[in-house]
This record gives C-alpha cells, structure tokens and sequence, in this order.
C-alpha cells in the first residue's frame, strides 16, 4: 500500500509539473499583444497626407488634410461605440473614411478575444476587416449569408462568428455616427419613398379655374413689398425699391404643374402639343411648365449653352437647374380661362436627376439685385407642389427592416442549434423526471445514455463549440460587480442555454446533471472509457483515502484562478488552459503541440480510469459543486443497507462518488444513474436479492402444501 502511494505521489508530482510548465508556455504564447499606435496606421491609410490633426471634437475624429484639402476622417471605435464582444471587452478598431463616407479600411488596434488568442491568427481579423474598404457607411452590412437586396454580407470569421459580428457593429455604429456629425448623411436618411408613375391613361376635361382649384396647377405670387422685405439689412436694401408712384403691386405671377400628367398637359398645350412633348421625353423624364408674368423667371442674361439661373427644382435633398438642351418655348394655350403671360415655358426633368412625382417638390424663383458691375445680392423665394393621387400609381412609403440588435442577429444565425439544444433540454428533464422507470429497462438506458453523449459531444462539443468554461464564472463575477449587461450573455446562444440549464439542474438536483450529461468533454472522457471496458482494458482506481484527498485539487485551483480574474480577467484566462476544452472542442487540436499533448495525456488516463480529470483538476465541477448545499431535491434512492453491510453500488460507481458508509456524494456525483439502475434490479441489489429469494421460498412452500393437501 505504502508503495502504491509512493508511486502515486510521483505521478502526480510529475503531472502538476507539467500543467505548471504548459501554462507558463501558455502565458507566454497567449500574451494580449500591446495596444498598437493608430497614427502609422492613418499614415498607411493615406499616404498622400501632408497633416493629421488631432483627435477632437464630438465624437472625437482625426481630421486628414492635404495640404488646405480634407482628404479623410479617422476615428477609434472604443471613442464612439464600446460593444462587449466575447471576451467582454471590446475590439478597438481604428476605421478610415474620405469626405463622402466611403470607407478606407479598418484596423485592429486591441482585442482581449480568447478565440482569437487561442490559436486564430491575427491577420485573419485583419483579412476581415478588409472587406470594408470601398463600402459606404451608407451601407447596410450584415456578417455572414448572401448579398441580397440593399443588404450587403460580410464573410464572416469560422470560430469567432460573434467577434467578427460585435466588430461589424462597433464599425457601423461608430461611422455613423462620425458621418452624420459631419453632415455626410441625415437621420431620415433611412426612410426611401419608391419610384412613383403618371397613370397614362387617366384624363378628364377641365378648364383653367378648375385646375388651379384643386391644386394640379400651383402659383408662386410675390408682391413688390413681400421681395423688398427679403433685402432688408443686405446691400441691395434700397436698390429697384418700388415707388408709391408704382400702380402695380405685383412683382412675380408665375403658375407652375408637371406637364406629362395628361389631365394637365393636354388640357393646357391641346392634343398635338402634348403628343408631340411625350413622344420627346425619353423613359424617366418628366416636363415641367411654367407660366409667369412680371418677374422673368428666365432672365434678361440667359444665353444659348449657359443655366436658367433664375429657377431650380428641389426635391429630397436634391436641387437641380435646367439647361438651353431641357428649355422649349409654350407658344400658345388651349385651355378653357387662361390669363395670359408673357413667359411660356416646357422644362425637361432628365432621368438622371431621379425626379419622383410620388415626392413633394418645389419650386424656387432666385430674385437678383445688383449692387455693382459684376456684383449682386441675391435671395429665393418657394411654393411646394404635390402629385395628386389620382394622377399616380404611388406605391406605399417603404420603410427598411428594422435593424436588428447584435443579439437578434446572433440568436437568428444560431436558429438551428437553438431548436436542437431546446429538444434536448426538454428530452434531459424528461428522463431526470421518469428515472425510475427508466432504470428498470438496464439496457435501454445505458443504450440511451450513451446516444445522448454521443449528441453532446459531436452536435454541442465540436459543431457548436458549446463547452463551458471556469472563465464564463469569473466574466458573469466581473460583470455582476460592474456594469451587469445581459447583451454580454446573450452573445452566444448556445453557452447562454447551456448556463441556463446548468443553473436549472443546479438549484433543483445539484451539478451533476450538468457534469454527467451536457459537459462535452466530460461526455468524451466516459464514451472512451466505455470503449476501453468494453474491449477489456485493465482499469485502475486509487484508494478511497488517496481518491478522497485529490478532490481537493480542483477546489485549490479554482481558488488560485479566482484569485488571478480579481487581478486580471486575462491572465485567468491563459491560466485556465489546466482545462482542455479549448484545444478539444473549439479548436479541434489545432494548436501548438504542447497543448495537443496535453489534452491527449488526460484523455489516455482516461482511458485506464474514468472521468480523471473531472474528478481531481476540473475547476468548472469545482465552482458548480458549490451549489449543493442550496439543491431542492435528492431523487437518488438509497436503502438502509446501503453502506453497511451492502457496498455494491459503492463498488460499481465508476467515479467513486459513492462514500464508504453509503452515502452519495453529490458535489462528486454525474448522474449517470447506474446505482439506480442496480437498486431497482432485484438480480444484483444484495437486499432486493434477499427479498427475492424469500419470495420465491415463500411460494414454493405455498405450492408443496396445496399439493400436499
């Protein structure tokens, strides 16, 4: 015994020594690099720069200049949207724009990721955040999935799917807000009114009082006192003032309508007239008319080739003039009650210019004053038209899909794993419920159990990447003691479940429903050891006094990697490789060997003696077992045999959770219900075979006495 121990003390001695040098190794090869420094970066992103200014205003940009000449903006995300990614700190990102939103390119400037210090390479967060250069921050972007519509998809990152998306957001969210500080776009931006149409087929018969009656023609009416206000305190406050000895009061008469509508056109210019101006417009052209008395709205300056200086169309956030090309001359009217004018003219509206006739427009008259030979003051006066319904085929106002959050994008990715993870909740709680009628069908539950760790492996282990980690207890800590914000949990949906359901199992059976059921690698380490009982490898198990004492580890280690998180949550992190999910599952053995080794050595142990590392180094076991002094129920059945003198479920307990005097240790304990499988089985259950025998004695008395009678 005395050497059994010796040789134990050793290996174990030796193992400690290895788990102590593979974290120095990872301390060294996980190290968070240094915050890098974003003025060379800006140097890269524009080298034709002459000065960088620095980082002011509100929200704090860089302003780029050539020489006098803006050429670009730069900012710093963590100044403008600080978005919690995986680690719950957030990707720092320096983003670079030129003065019409259009990106330049993002670069990584600090991250805390543990998916990325795990083994993903730097530069294909880089290679992701290439993929914004040439985009406008105009845009909708969304990581993952197919271009489709106006919404544009960014390829996203394998193994950090919700870093690359909380980067996405931090980006849009960030130049948003820079651009509309600097007036690149408006806040209603956003909302698009589709392209309305002229119905060409509605026309009606009507005459000029009617027209103008019910809006189809407009008017712009200026008196001379209404323009002479306009200058005042300008200095052409005095100039062509009108005169008391002036008998007119008018200044400006002009009436204004979209001529291509055919209640309107035809009405006014006749059939002919009207027939020849549409066959002119070319698709996506409209015609204006506009008749004016007074003021000319064309100008005394007008020449072949120049701008009629004088009127603009606005509409949106677009102003757009007319050229000599777009000008045709009205030569007479033929509608019923027109007055008469001195100026009559047909504007082309060209198809370039995107005119809708669903959108309200207006109407400007600049009127001019000169206070010299080449100067002059000016102002403008409006008058709004609006498209009445019956001449269009307006399509409702279309509003964007509403942005979805951060969280509602992820949760929609993971739709799948959602589904499949909520059935098999529901089919674990079915099978904790019904256990005692399940353990009386030996066969069928082990075959059961063994399918069901099967799933936790291959679906929740290696294709979800839903391992827990001792890390998930000390982030929710930090963030229960600081700005507690359920979006950090949310992230990842099926970590969240998986808590979710870990908290559940806890409070009403303790952790081993989560430790022998959900834990992927822990599922891992009991189907090798199956495999290995099963082809008849020789098992080894310590002594009870030996077995006892190491429980202590993983609580010892729990207790030093709390302590490192109160320090630094990063540095728990690189220490809490004692846990070999990360190499296992989220990053397949895709590492640098030392980790690979040992991963493989836990697992070879393993093979020899089940469950080694959940029993003495798991510091998750240790942090969930702490809950089972508050658990609800004990649904593990025991006898008052048990213990003394029967010790047959102590001996079949493959984890040696069950103590000498037979009681279970439940903070021990993972629910495999193989001790409830033996105590409903009345072929292996010492009392149940006592009882059984005497039953059958009891009968076969009962038989030999009918027959004797």
């Amino acid at each position: 015994m005395l050497l059994f121990l010796s040789h134990s003390k050793k290996h174990l001695t030796l193992f400690a020594l290895l788990i102590l040098w593979l974290v120095q190794f990872s301390a060294h090869a996980l190290f968070v690099s240094e915050p890098r420094d974003p003025l060379p970066l800006i140097n890269e992103f524009f080298p034709q720069a002459t000065k960088v200014s620095d980082k002011v205003g509100d929200p704090l940009i860089w302003t780029i200049y050539k020489q006098d000449e803006v050429i670009g903006y730069a900012f710093e995300t963590n100044d403008l949207a600080r978005i919690p990614a995986y680690s719950g700190e957030p990707v720092n990102m320096l983003v670079a724009m030129d003065p019409k939103g259009v990106y330049l390119g993002a670069k990584v400037l600090e991250h805390h990721e543990p998916i990325i210090l795990a083994g993903i390479p730097e530069s294909k967060l880089w290679a992701f955040t290439d993929q914004y250069a040439g985009l406008n921050v105009s845009d909708r972007l969304k990581v993952g999935g197919k271009t489709k519509g106006e919404m544009i998809h960014l390829d996203g990152l394998s193994g950090a799917t919700v870093t690359v998306m909380v980067m996405n957001v931090g980006i849009t969210k960030s130049a948003t807000k820079v651009a509309r500080s600097l007036g690149i776009i408006d806040e209603d931006q956003e909302i698009k009114q589709p392209m309305a149409t002229v119905l060409p087929d509605v026309y009606e018969k009507a005459d000029w009082q009617t027209l103008v009656g019910d809006g189809s023609i407009r008017k712009l009416y200026l008196n001379r006192k209404t323009v002479d206000e306009a200058f005042v305190g300008t200095e052409a406050e005095l100039i062509e003032q009108a005169s008391p000895e002036q008998k007119s009061d008018m200044f400006a008469d002009i009436y204004y309508a979209q001529a291509d509508i055919p209640t309107i056109g035809r009405n006014i210019l006749g059939d002919s007239e009207y027939e020849w101006m549409m066959k002119a417009l070319q698709p996506g052209e409209h015609a204006i008319i506009m008749l004016g008395n007074g003021y000319s709205f064309k100008g005394s300056g007008y020449v072949r080739g120049a701008i009629f200086d004088r009127i603009q169309i606005l509409q949106n956030d677009s102003a757009f003039t007319f050229r000599d090309l777009d000008h045709t001359r009205v030569t007479d009217l033929f509608i019923d009650g027109a007055p008469r004018f001195q100026e009559m003219s047909l504007f082309i509206v060209r198809e370039h210019q995107d005119f809708n006739p669903g959108v309200d427009w207006e109407f400007e008259l600049l009127v001019r004053r000169q206070i010299g030979a080449v100067d002059s003051v000016f102002t403008n006066f409006r008058a709004n038209y609006h498209g009445l319904e019956r001449y269009l085929d307006r399509p409702p106002i279309v509003l964007p899909e509403p942005e979805l959050t951060l969280t509602q994008q992820v949760w929609q990715e993971k739709n799948t794993e959602v589904v499949i993870l909520s059935i098999l909740m529901i089919l674990l709680l079915a099978t904790l419920f019904f256990q005692d009628i399940l353990v009386r069908h030996p066969t069928f539950m082990h075959n059961f159990r063994h399918g069901f760790l099967v799933v936790t492996v291959v679906c929740i282990g290696w294709m979800w990447g839903g391992q827990l980690s001792v890390v998930n207890v000390f982030t929710f800590l930090q963030a229960f003691m600081s700005d507690f914000s359920w979006d950090l949990f949310l992230l990842d949906p099926v970590i969240f479940m998986l808590w979710g359901a870990a908290a559940v199992t806890m409070l009403l059976w303790g952790r081993a429903v989560y430790c022998g059921w959900l834990c992927p690698f822990g599922a891992l380490q009991e189907l090798i050891n199956v495999f290995a009982r099963y082809i008849k490898i020789p098992q080894f198990e310590l002594p009870w006094a030996v077995h006892e004492r190491l429980w202590a580890i993983k609580y010892l280690v729990l207790l030093g990697l709390f302590a490192l998180s109160l320090d630094s949550l990063a540095l728990a992190e690189q220490f809490a490789e004692i846990e070999p999910f990360k190499t296992t599952f989220l990053l397949k053995f895709d590492r640098e060997w030392p980790f690979i080794l040992y991963a493989a050595i836990l697992l070879t142990i393993n093979i020899f003696n089940r469950k080694f590392f959940c029993r003495y180094l798991c510091p998750l076991g240790a942090a969930l077992s702490t809950s089972n002094s508050v658990r609800l129920f004990s649904w593990l059945r025991r006898r008052k045999e048990c213990g003394q003198p029967c010790k047959t479920c102590a001996k079949e307990c493959e984890i040696q959770a069950i103590n000498p005097d037979g009681e279970i240790n439940m903070r021990e304990c993972h629910y495999c219900l193989d001790c409830q499988v033996t105590y409903f089985n009345d072929d292996k259950c010492p009392p149940l075979k006592k009882q059984k025998y005497k039953n059958n004695k009891y009968k076969e008395q009962e038989i030999a006495a009918v027959n004797v009678g």
